[in-house]
């Protein structure tokens, strides 16, 4: 941050005399009574300075002071690098006590790893892998790619899974703790929570929502994001179309279904998409409970889009199936909405050197 100093100019006495007046004094006032006058005046002036001169070095010796140290609460490898986002848009990283953050920390994409209570092991299995294990690694992958990745989590009702959690983020302080339930049939609450408070904490090009049982390859989505794009709302992932499933026994069945009409609208896959940041802004600046929710949270967030003049980019590297050498992200599409058994999976892919090891691909041989 700039330093700014604030300078005071001090008042100065003039160093001529005063005018003289000559006139013979009135009877009854003593003849040194104009002189007395005088000397009252000089001595005000002499304070008046001296006061000057306090107040100007008094505010000079405080804009150096007060601007000397850094603004922004938030560094990567520090004790601030989990989140806490209150509903009372309070932020800060320092264990819930009302911190607020007073500057958003500059980055090409922030990645926010969605997860919930019962996803240990995924975590776990993702710490071994792809996603650093602390906040020394987080800050060396951030500088390598702009981006940065937190897992982010709303809170439960339960004591005992908050308890362990709050062990898990002392130990690795790499979360973002949203003030909402965690609950799988509140996903679209959360997801537009998580976009609210990424906005906030984050001054990203980029902002993605991606799930805790894919594989990632995080320089090849720094080398996709950094593409240059003429649309600045853009709304990236691997598109889809379909019919509306209405079938209450069926995992996606959609309860609003009649809005829809017999087939979903062009929206992206929910293990992971991209939006813009102008897109997240408009998201962000959304009133509670103004945006339409779907039983499920892909096609919330396409529903959201359609309201927008987004910019829907397909790109099927967000979708591999397999590890190749265009890959970016690796699940078994359309088999599960993620890895199949991703805890043993995410350890198996990553010994295959196509997947943890091939090279970075340049931006221009990334196909859309």
């Amino acid at each position: 941050m700039p330093l700014f100093s604030h300078r005071f100019s001090t008042a100065s006495s003039s160093s001529s005399a005063s005018p003289s007046y000559y006139s013979k004094p009135a009877k009854g006032h003593k003849p040194n009574s104009s002189a007395s006058a005088s000397y009252r005046i000089h001595v005000a002036i002499i304070l008046f300075s001296l006061v000057s001169v306090f107040i100007g070095v008094a505010g000079t010796i405080f804009a150096i002071t007060s601007a000397g140290g850094p603004t922004s609460v938030y560094r990567c490898g520090g004790t601030k690098d989990t989140f806490r986002v209150s509903g009372s848009r309070k932020l800060g990283g320092d264990g819930g006590k009302g911190g607020v953050l007073h500057e958003r920390r500059k980055l090409l994409g922030f990645v926010g790893i969605q997860t919930g209570f019962d996803s240990v092991d995924r975590r776990a299995a993702l710490r071994s892998t792809w996603f650093p294990s602390d906040p020394d690694a987080l800050l060396r992958l951030e500088q390598a790619t702009g981006l940065a990745f937190r897992f982010v989590i709303g809170r439960s009702k339960d004591a005992k899974k908050m308890a362990d959690l709050e062990e898990e983020i002392k130990k690795y302080r790499d979360f973002v703790i949203l003030d909402v339930e965690e609950e799988y049939l509140r996903l679209p609450y959360k997801t537009l929570a998580f976009f609210k408070a990424a906005y906030k904490l984050f001054e990203a090009d980029y902002y993605v929502k991606a799930d805790d049982d894919i594989y990632l390859r995080p320089d090849r989505l720094g080398t996709l994001l950094a593409k240059e794009r003429l649309h600045p709302q853009t709304y990236i992932g691997c598109m889809k179309k379909g019919p509306v499933i209405t079938d209450p026994k069926l995992k996606w069945y959609e309860k609003q279904g009649n809005l829809i009409g017999n087939e979903y609208f062009l929206h992206a896959y929910g293990p992971i998409y991209v939006l813009s940041a102008e897109i997240v802004a408009s998201l962000a600046s959304s009133r509670n409970g103004s945006l339409r929710m779907f039983n499920n949270e892909d096609v919330s967030v396409g529903s959201w889009m359609l309201a927008m003049d987004v910019h829907h980019e397909d790109n099927r590297a967000l979708c591999d199936p397999r590890c190749s050498p265009k890959s970016i992200a690796v699940w078994d599409i359309p088999k599960c909405s993620g890895l199949c058994n991703p805890e043993n999976r995410l350890r198996e892919l990553h010994k295959v050197e196509m997947c943890s090891k091939s090279p970075t691909l340049p931006p221009d041989d990334i196909e859309q």
